[in-house]
């Protein structure tokens, strides 16, 4: 299940997954997915590695901004991934 977590001013939407146990290694996938007339671009991260998973559409200049953005909110991501969600919070 993903959780929202923000919209970006462009339409972009951030959502995030719950706490993932991989082999003893907390982590979090974020996924950012925005509309396009051809249908969407969208691309996901896993935290802690910002290993990106996909990337449909993004160019390499926004996924420079996408990994900046999770360095500042990659410790609010976990803390709603904990609890279920922003709305938990």
């Amino acid at each position: 299940m993903m959780y929202p977590y923000m919209v970006l001013a462009d339409g972009t939407e951030i959502t995030h997954s719950h706490i993932i146990d991989n082999n003893g290694t907390e982590q979090v996938e974020v996924h950012f997915e925005r509309a396009t007339e051809k249908g969407f671009d969208s691309a996901r991260c896993v935290l802690p590695t910002y290993q990106w998973k996909f990337n449909e559409g993004f160019s390499t200049e926004e996924i420079h901004f996408f990994e900046e953005f999770l360095r500042h909110n990659a410790h609010l991501l976990y803390r709603y991934a904990a609890q279920g969600g922003i709305s938990c919070a």
